[in-house]
């Protein structure tokens, strides 16, 4: 049903990929990734629609994700790209339409914006009683419905001023706007982006639609049930709450605290905890960036020219595409291993135990402790020194930490 409901938005959004690439004629002129007449009347003609359609498709390619606007340009979304080899690419851009119905099908200019706000504000409460009715709902009962949710609305922002009040007029003057046809503008604007059918006084959901709010329910329930509470902190702080936690209870933590955000911000605010200093987060910013999957891909390969990222990077697309994560690590050239080891290593000498630090020796790609000590100093990692120093300490061989601390010592003093 995704698929159908956005096929038009994809054709045309395939047809300004190829036709308005990257070299050729410039797709929008008002800075803000509208077709120009130009376009749209090129694109009417060799797809046989209106120009009128391919306005129209082309927002809905937008508002899906299907085209990404960057400043005064657009650009193919990641969900074009996998969007033959990825179901949930599909599903993914019905619910970002779905999200945006309000924008999809604008309201009459005649209504007031504070109640057109009350109302999207509201529509989830009647989208949540349709979805448990399984069933047609007569629009009055949506309209008792609504009225009560935007009443509860309205005294939620009430304030309660202090000290004496004049005496409430007795008849006061109406000023609330009839619901009713902003009810109407919702539920067509929910049809319109195949969430529901609306008709003959009443409304049901579309088995998409049906879908679509229970994954929202479901986000809210797994939001409300963050087992460690880190659902509002920041993204360091939360990713510090779960260094602690065994593996399964910090994905239910990343899944928690990503459902209560949008993605894309979610994946940002990750990506800029990875490239703090504390190697730990680094490491733990990208385990959760697997809980994200597949949307976090374009941003993932963004960060692949940032040496301090691009090995972890690499590990995860490789495992995004398919990589066993106990082979991932041959994508790494020996120095991008380097690296990470001595990233893993710093982690480990912050937060860990001495004799997991000595463990961690193990999982060098050298074969021999002087091939890793020669490498680790040639591959520039700013935190070796500290690394080697805390690595003599907690290694039980004398000999072997006496070449560990020369080797720290000549990376402190730049000599050989």
């Amino acid at each position: 049903m995704a698929r159908s409901g956005l096929a038009a938005a994809a054709r045309v959004a395939r047809w300004a990929d190829a036709a308005l690439g990257p070299g050729r004629d410039s797709a929008t002129d008002d800075g803000k990734a509208t077709l120009s007449d130009a376009t749209a009347e090129r694109a009417a003609r060799e797809l046989g629609l209106t120009p009128a359609q391919v306005r129209a498709d082309w927002d809905t390619a937008r508002l899906a994700g299907l085209v990404e606007v960057h400043g005064d340009s657009a650009r193919p979304g990641w969900r074009l790209r996998a969007w033959d080899r990825d179901d949930s690419a599909v599903l993914r851009g019905w619910v970002a339409l779905f999200d945006a119905w309000s924008l999809a099908h604008p309201e009459p200019e005649e209504h007031e914006p504070a109640a057109v706000a009350e109302v999207v504000s509201a529509m989830p409460q009647a989208l949540s009683f349709l979805q448990l009715s399984a069933g047609p709902v007569p629009v009055e009962q949506l309209l008792d419905l609504l009225e009560q949710r935007v009443t509860e609305l309205r005294t939620a922002r009430c304030e309660i001023p202090y000290g004496p009040q004049p005496e409430p007029a007795a008849e006061p003057e109406p000023t609330d706007a009839p619901l009713a046809p902003l009810l109407d503008w919702a539920l067509r604007a929910l049809g319109s982006v195949g969430a529901l059918t609306y008709g003959d006084g009443q409304a049901t959901l579309t088995p998409l639609g049906s879908w679509a709010v229970w994954v929202k329910l479901e986000q809210i329930c797994v939001a409300a049930q963050s087992p460690a509470g880190n659902i509002e902190q920041a993204a360091d702080d939360m990713l510090r709450g779960c260094a602690q936690l065994r593996p399964n209870a910090a994905r239910a933590e990343y899944r928690a605290w990503l459902a209560a955000r949008p993605v894309g911000s979610a994946v940002t605010e990750l990506l800029g905890a990875a490239r703090g200093e504390d190697a730990l987060l680094r490491g733990l910013a990208f385990e959760a960036l697997r809980v994200v999957g597949a949307p976090a891909e374009p941003d993932v390969r963004g960060v692949l020219d940032e040496p301090t990222l691009r090995p972890y990077a690499l590990l995860w697309l490789a495992e995004h595409d398919g990589a066993d994560p106990e082979d991932a690590h041959e994508v790494l050239t020996r120095e991008e291993a380097t690296w990470l080891w001595v990233d893993t290593a710093a982690a480990v000498a912050d937060h860990g135990e001495a004799p997991l630090l000595v463990r961690h020796l193990e999982s060098a790609v050298q074969p021999t402790v002087p091939m890793l000590l020669e490498e680790v100093r040639a591959v520039g990692h700013p935190r070796t020194v500290q690394v080697l120093v805390a690595l003599a300490a907690a290694h039980p061989d004398p000999a072997l930490a006496k070449a560990v601390r020369r080797a720290a010592f000549q990376v402190h003093t730049g000599g050989s």
